[in-house]
């Protein structure tokens, strides 16, 4: 149901990643003139280079692990050689078939919001966009820059997403030094990988490639894998990846990274060198918001190059919104699209939900994967909100047994008093689905007792979720008695 206007409002949205697709659907289906400008893609690189064929790959590695730790719950493959005798076969991986099969995927995603948007009634534009004042958008649409198309409207919205991170003393060539959107060019498993970076990124890589069967060297600055995520799922993370064969150097900052005649060498801060076949640089992003317009525009950005918006996706400028990573908020696929919906929502005049970082849930997609949502553990022991925390390890949960599933746990956090859920951790397989019953407590403000009472099916992972809220419950009764 469209809202009613004077006249038709006009949409213009650039960048057709998430955020901004989400906005231009929005929009459309509130009655607005819409058009899209988009250079690479609808989905931009989160369908195209990042999120889709990176969760693909590391949905490949599930398969494989999976295989190879089939006889752990009885099961046995077997191929027959000479004389009936069997011969336990080896899993390979055709990376080659992988990538290809990655790619086309991403771009079946791509081609399937386009359709979408289409059906919508939105225009797309595609070409190389930037803001001509406070109420345009010009798209350079041929080879060149040498012809051009200028679009006005009474919203714009950028969308214009961020890219890898490059170090002049690592500079990526696509075949030894990489970037996270270059891996899909390998045909072949790296027999060394080097990882640079332990955040989601790193982590999310250095997992997929180990249990695809590379060997994996990761060089973390810090003191331990995921800096500024829970200490206890990070833990968890570290060790798995240590009894996977991961060599984990943790406290070491990579200088430079080089290539060789066969690989690629890495000299870290105190003069020690890592030898490897590849180099996997993950060392952050940055907006892709230069010469854009922006500043011309007067939009506010931070010295980062982040485009500075409110908690409905609003800029400096009041008809110029922006969504995804460009901006100062969270960078997340899903953020992103819940900006874009925000922003469209707010300048046509529907009803609008100020979006709330404490509810926000993520998920680092490793081997076990790690879902978070609200308030952590370190906000209650630096003393930002006073709250407890129980937390219930999966070992002790009977489908876990059954599954064979030998690392993670549940951990809830609620407020002091009222016991109301304002946070969870879950490492888990399929984390990212078990998290979501916390984050609807979070967000709707259930208490551990109310949360207790939901039935979960016996057996089920998500029966660690009850009964951690039961157990939270028997604590609170102890601290006010």
């Amino acid at each position: 149901m469209s809202l009613s206007f004077e006249r038709t409002q006009s949409v213009a949205v650039l960048g057709g990643g998430p955020g901004g697709y989400e906005a231009a659907l929005a929009a459309a289906q509130l009655g607005a003139e819409v058009t899209l400008v988009e250079r690479a893609g609808v989905g931009g690189s989160a369908v195209i280079t990042d999120v889709v064929p990176s969760k693909s790959l590391i949905a490949t590695a599930d398969a494989a692990v999976a295989i190879s730790e089939a006889s752990d719950l009885g099961v046995q493959l077997f191929a027959t050689g000479e004389k009936g005798k069997p011969l336990k076969p080896q899993v390979a991986i055709n990376l080659a078939a992988v990538n290809k099969r990655l790619l086309s995927l991403a771009r079946q995603q791509s081609d399937d919001m386009r359709a979408q948007l289409v059906d919508a009634g939105v225009r797309i534009i595609s070409g190389h966009g930037r803001l001509d004042g406070e109420h345009a958008v010009v798209v350079s649409t041929g080879p060149g820059g040498t012809d051009f198309d200028r679009v006005e409207a009474d919203t714009l919205v950028v969308a214009v997403g961020a890219s890898p991170r490059e170090l002049p003393s690592a500079k990526p060539d696509g075949e030894r030094i990489l970037t996270w959107t270059q891996l899909y060019d390998m045909k072949a498993l790296p027999e060394h990988l080097i990882v640079v970076g332990s955040g989601v990124t790193g982590a999310e890589f250095a997992s997929a490639y180990m249990n695809l069967g590379a060997k994996v060297t990761l060089i973390s600055s810090r003191e331990q894998v995921l800096p500024g995520e829970d200490t206890d799922a990070a833990a968890v993370l570290e060790k798995v990846f240590k009894r996977g064969g991961m060599k984990v150097m943790s406290k070491c900052r990579a200088d430079k990274v080089e290539r060789t005649e066969n690989g690629v060498v890495a000299t870290l801060s105190d003069g020690r060198t890592v030898e490897g076949s590849h180099c996997l640089m993950a060392v952050g992003s940055i907006p892709n918001t230069a010469a854009i317009g922006l500043e011309e525009a007067g939009i506010q950005l931070t010295e980062s190059g982040h485009i500075q918006v409110n908690r409905v996706a609003r800029t400096s400028v009041p008809n110029i919104y922006a969504a995804g990573d460009c901006t100062t908020f969270v960078p997340l696929a899903s953020v992103a699209s819940m900006q874009g919906r925000t922003a469209v929502f707010h300048a046509l005049g529907d009803t609008v939900i100020p979006l709330e970082r404490r509810r926000i849930t993520a998920n680092i997609f490793t081997a076990p994967e790690i879902a978070t949502v609200g308030w952590s553990e370190q906000d209650l022991e630096e003393g930002e909100i006073n709250g407890f925390v129980h937390k219930l390890p999966l070992a002790s949960n009977a489908r876990a047994k059954m599954m064979g599933v030998k690392d993670g746990f549940v951990k809830i956090i609620a407020r002091e008093g009222s016991g109301t859920v304002i946070g969870g951790v879950i490492v888990a397989p399929r984390a990212s689905e078990l998290i979501y019953p916390i984050a609807i407590a979070v967000e709707r403000r259930l208490t551990v007792d109310q949360v207790s009472r939901v039935f979960a099916v016996f057996p089920s992972l998500t029966g660690s979720i009850t009964d951690a809220a039961r157990a939270m419950h028997i604590v609170q009764r102890d601290e006010q008695a």
